[in-house]
């Protein structure tokens, strides 16, 4: 998934589009930084020394999203669903907190 749809996803479940854009803005940008640290954590635990090691070197190298996907996506079993799991997790947290707000 890719950052921006991750931030309309973030938008509409949450039922955040209906407060002012730079609000908006805000909130998504402090949300996907903890989603992006999240989904990092949980990707460096699952690759092993050799590929931490290999992924350390390539990040050096400013790699694209799409050769850091690739790269990630053939050394971790499920990806793609990984990803999404964590998103989704995220997004039913997030869910709740606001619930607990209003």
């Amino acid at each position: 998934m890719k950052q921006a749809d991750i931030k309309k996803s973030l938008l509409e479940e949450l039922g955040l589009s209906g407060i002012p854009k730079e609000k908006q803005e805000q909130l998504v940008v402090k949300m996907t930084e903890v989603l992006l640290k999240r989904i990092f954590l949980e990707t460096v635990n699952k690759l092993d020394e050799k590929n931490r090691e290999e992924y350390a070197k390539m990040i050096e190298n400013n790699p694209t999203p799409e050769e850091l996907d690739e790269f990630l996506s053939s050394r971790i079993n499920n990806y793609d669903e990984m990803i999404n799991t964590i998103i989704e997790n995220f997004k039913e947290e997030m869910k709740k907190k606001t619930e607990n707000v209003n």
